[in-house]
């Protein structure tokens, strides 16, 4: 059984992918999301995964719903007998693992994609996070850390234990759209793009997370008259348009919204950037590099494991919105040197990211990561997992 509070963006596409990855002639799965709909979804119902909505498994915090949903799992683990569950975000995590943990399920994986605790948090709060995690980490038998950042984070704070820990980068759908001349000049039609425009683009939620605001701060720095192509929803999506407006941007930013065609948009760009505060190892950064686009990112956890610094592309500190302006100037008037990081980072990837690798490595998993739980596993027959 896979739980994701919501079955959205890089979170939820690895939680998919994995489901769907999984040899159908060993593995039943079972997806449980407190999502309704979308295309993710749409996808693990095609490939035979059963998809379970629980209303309640809500992301904000909510005692009435948090308690519905934890008795809910913990009776459908209990009812279908499930022998693994495998969590995915903060809640899923926190609520399935103690589901799971109640139900007597036999192993229990959780899928780090970054931390609910952050550095631009209240200390309390930040204190409170990391104390639940490292109660948790005592009913936890595997972590799947998405970089070398991640892991280590989680290691230095003591969130788990090292046996406990693999790093496994997301797996990521490697699309057959290469950024070539023809590709480029075919997405800026879609999207309305003059061909000589030098064009910057980005893919992901508006929110706090992401930080729109420092994004358009770096595009107003900018020395090189960029456009900003921005895919993705969220909370922020009225405040940034509206920022957009009082900034006098308004001819330089395209605020796309949701995209399921985000993969035929990336040829467009001439450079990809992300100003995020804090992160695991987004899906769009690696899509975006084997897709042959340039990338310019915030150093943050996980990113540095593909981004290397002028190796890979560019590298730069959240917050600040001059530096990344600057690095996005330097990219922009040096193809021949961007394009040498696009270059290198596809070789870098090699295939640490595609599907197949991440359903191999999740059922090695699966099948015999921690001692306790692969005894119990292997005295449970040849039998299908759920």
């Amino acid at each position: 059984m896979h739980v994701i509070t919501r079955c959205i963006a890089g979170a939820g596409g690895v939680a998919v992918r994995g489901a769907v990855g999984l040899d159908p002639t060993r593995y039943e799965s079972i997806l449980v999301t407190g999502t309704r709909e979308g295309t993710l979804l749409d996808r693990a119902r095609a490939h035979g995964v059963e998809v379970v909505v629980l209303p309640d498994l809500v992301a904000p915090i909510s005692p009435r719903h948090d308690a519905q949903a934890l008795s809910r799992l913990t009776a459908l683990m209990r009812e279908r007998r499930v022998q693994v569950v495998h969590t995915h975000s903060s809640k899923a995590g926190v609520l399935g693992r103690l589901a799971a943990h109640h139900a007597g399920v036999e192993l229990i994986v959780h899928t780090l994609h970054g931390f609910p605790f952050h550095d631009f948090q209240n200390p309390a709060v930040h204190a409170t996070y990391v104390g639940i995690e490292r109660r948790l980490s005592r009913i936890t038998d595997a972590y799947l850390a998405v970089g070398t950042g991640v892991a280590v984070e989680a290691l230095r704070r003591g969130l788990a234990r090292p046996e406990q820990v693999y790093t496994v980068g997301p797996q990521v759908d490697f699309s057959d759209v290469a950024r070539t001349p023809e590709s480029r000049a075919a997405a800026r039609a879609v999207l309305g793009l003059a061909q000589d425009a030098p064009v910057v683009g980005t893919v992901g939620r508006l929110d706090f997370q992401k930080a729109p605001e420092i994004m358009l701060g770096a595009l107003r720095r900018m020395e090189v008259p960029a456009v900003l192509v921005w895919a993705g929803d969220g909370d922020l999506a009225e405040r940034t348009a509206r920022q957009v407006r009082e900034l006098g941007l308004d001819g330089r930013v395209r605020l796309l919204g949701n995209r399921a065609d985000v993969a035929e948009l990336l040829p467009a760009f001439d450079v990809f950037a992300m100003a995020s505060r804090y992160e695991g190892l987004p899906c769009a950064i690696v899509e975006a590099q084997q897709c042959g686009v340039p990338v310019v990112a915030t150093a943050v956890n996980a990113v540095p494991d593909v981004v290397i610094p002028g190796e890979t592309g560019l590298l730069v500190p959240p917050g600040r919105a001059d530096l990344l302006a600057g690095a996005l100037d330097f990219t922009l008037r040096h193809p021949v040197t961007a394009e040498r990081w696009a270059v290198r980072a596809r070789q870098h990837l090699g295939d640490r990211y595609d599907v197949e690798t991440g359903a191999g490595i999740l059922d090695d998993i699966y099948s015999s990561a921690p001692a306790r739980a692969h005894r119990e596993l292997a005295g449970a027959g040849p039998g299908r997992h759920r």
